[in-house]
């Protein structure tokens, strides 16, 4: 394939800001395409290179992408830079200069499997000299590109790609493209998807096997599979309700979401909840996992908080955030803040996959395969069928440093359903029983500057939630409040690389913000209420007509949900849940359609 019939292809996906014709794009694009180059473009097109719990990074800063314009335009770094402060973007600048520069010979043209193997180089290059590399590789492929395959590369590089395509949409396409469009065929793939978290290994059984053999997509050790997750419910009486009258209740751990994959033999491998790998953050439980189960290879999943070595307490989150993403001083960190890990649940033991079996069979053969340490331990469970027991637990768990308990079906068809939401599993958390129930994972789309104290840097930001069936993101407040000198001067850094001058495709919202952002970094905010509002578009529609849901007074808690990527945040249906569930409530207004 042509990588100028891939721009194109992203020019078109920039333009449009509906779903549908979006989809529509990607079908006219992958339909003909077979693997190899169908997971290059799929990958490609998200502006990554593999999936992302492998990590790779092309670790090309702006400045690099800069001088490697200014090589293949044969233009003065300075002027690179002046012209891109001008434009916003040094992808529009290198199309703009590629545009002026006149070439003598005819260059071959560039092929996607080309310029994906040039990419790949350029993240493998380490070490000494590996910035130069870095340079020579993007210069000599924009010496060969046109105006638009040179926009395209540098904003790739840059992680800017802008064209608003993500994985849901992505499995709509090939549902299409490769099946025939069914919810029961989207189902399918999306589950195959959920187990192994790689599109380009759906993406190729689809085509050579069709959706038959997406059964034999399975689950891999150092391949994690999507998280399962918890609904909401006003009161434990209701959670019992819920659950026929019987559940298992386990303490609401408030820490970090960890798939761990042990293997027959090589290194333990830690996976964040949004398939980061977090292994070099976590030696401790790294040496210690494979000393504590008896049949492998395995893979559990559990939360890692934070221990006071002297006390055995379990500690704030924000302890445990201090190891996230830390390279150096690992050794004064660990000592400084030891953890544990609390396992809940098996997917694979002893290479067979569990993760279809009931609960309380997956429960039980965690019992009896893990030996439990200092630093490994089982989640606190107990069977619960009466609402003073299951109001006990809870005031067990909070006294022990959770925060809230996780009620668990042990009903026959309680299997872990991989990336699903659903009242299998319900949570309830200590501030449920007074004001909004819960605090929310806002996704920043938006910055408005400050004044007074704030000047010159961003003062408040536009949060949103995401709706996982249309795909998109509805804001539900502007939040200025509760952040520290400190963290508004980190929170630039944080979201220089997502700042966009137009509204991202898929953010939905009344409010224009000094500046866009695209959907990446999450924040947890709580607030007095929920409320309607006629210009953000939360569930815009589902309690009055024309109205969405507001938070009212946010407030920052302090905490970056470094954990949780923009899809895991708090998702349209949940804030429903939160408002229909507040003690006072708005009274519906009658929509003209009402009886």
């Amino acid at each position: 394939m042509r990588f100028a019939d891939l721009c194109e292809t992203f020019e078109r996906l920039e333009a449009t800001p509906k779903r549908l014709e979006m989809r529509s794009i990607l079908v006219d694009l992958i339909r003909p395409l077979r693997p190899p180059d169908l997971g290059r473009v799929l990958y490609l097109a998200q502006g990554l290179l593999r999936p992302e719990y492998e990590g790779v990074e092309l670790g090309m800063a702006d400045s690099l992408a800069r001088r490697a314009v200014a090589t293949a335009t044969h233009t003065d770094d300075s002027v690179v830079a002046k012209r891109t402060k001008e434009s916003g973007d040094l992808g529009t600048t290198t199309g703009e200069l590629l545009a002026g520069v006149r070439r003598l010979d005819e260059t071959t043209p560039l092929r996607v499997a080309e310029v994906y193997s040039e990419l790949s180089r350029i993240a493998e290059a380490k070490g000494t000299g590996s910035q130069e590399t870095k340079v020579q590789i993007l210069s000599e492929l924009l010496v060969r590109a046109s105006a638009l395959e040179g926009k395209f590369l540098v904003r790739f590089v840059l992680g800017t790609l802008r064209v608003g395509v993500r994985e849901m949409t992505i499995l709509d396409a090939l549902a299409e493209a490769f099946g025939d469009g069914t919810k029961e065929t989207r189902r399918q793939i999306e589950a195959a998807f959920n187990l192994c978290s790689d599109l380009e290994l759906v993406a190729g059984v689809l085509v050579e096997k069709g959706v038959e053999g997406l059964t034999s997509v399975s689950l891999e050790v150092g391949r994690p599979m999507r998280a399962m997750l918890a609904e909401r419910e006003k009161d434990l009486a209701a959670v019992l309700k819920r659950m026929d009258g019987r559940a298992a209740f386990e303490y609401k751990y408030d820490g970090l979401r960890v798939q761990a994959h042990i293997p027959k033999s090589g290194p333990v491998r830690l996976f964040s909840r949004r398939l980061e790998e977090i292994s070099a953050q976590f030696p401790e439980l790294v040496e210690e996992l494979p000393r504590t189960v008896r049949s492998v290879p395995a893979i559990l999943e559990g939360e890692c908080v934070p221990i006071d070595p002297d006390t055995d307490e379990i500690q704030p989150f924000q302890q445990v955030s201090r190891r996230r993403g830390r390279k150096h001083d690992l050794e004064r960190v660990r000592d400084e803040v030891p953890v544990c890990l609390f396992v809940f649940d098996v997917f694979l033991l002893g290479g067979a996959p569990v993760f279809g079996r009931p609960f309380p069979e997956r429960r039980a053969l965690l019992e009896k395969a893990l030996t439990p340490t200092e630093r490994v331990r089982l989640a606190v469970q107990r069977v619960v069928t009466k609402e003073e027991d299951a109001q006990s637990f809870f005031d067990e768990a909070i006294a022990a440093g959770g925060e809230g308990i996780v009620a668990k079906s042990l009903a026959e068809g309680s299997a872990y359903r991989a990336g699903a939401r659903g009242f299998w599993w319900i949570k309830y958390k200590r501030e449920y029983s007074a004001g909004l129930s819960d605090s929310i994972d806002g996704v920043v789309v938006g910055g408005f500057q400050g004044r007074g104290r704030r000047a010159g840097r961003f003062g408040a930001f536009l949060l949103a939630v995401y709706n996982p069936k249309l795909d998109r993101f509805e804001s539900f407040c502007k939040v200025g409040s509760g952040f520290d000198d400190a963290q508004l001067a980190e929170m630039p850094k944080r979201l220089h690389r997502y700042e966009v001058d137009e509204r991202p495709p898929e953010v939905v919202t009344g409010l224009t913000p000094d500046r866009w952002i695209r959907p990446a970094v999450v924040l947890e905010v709580r607030g007095a209420e929920l409320t309607l509002s006629p210009v953000h578009r939360a569930g815009l529609g589902a309690i009055r007509a024309g109205a969405g849901l507001a938070l009212r007074f946010p407030r920052f808690t302090g905490r970056f949900r470094d954990d949780r990527s923009a899809t895991e945040a708090t998702a349209t249906s949940e804030l429903l849940a939160m408002y229909r569930s507040q003690v006072r409530q708005e009274t519906p207004e009658p929509t003209p359609d009402a009886d």
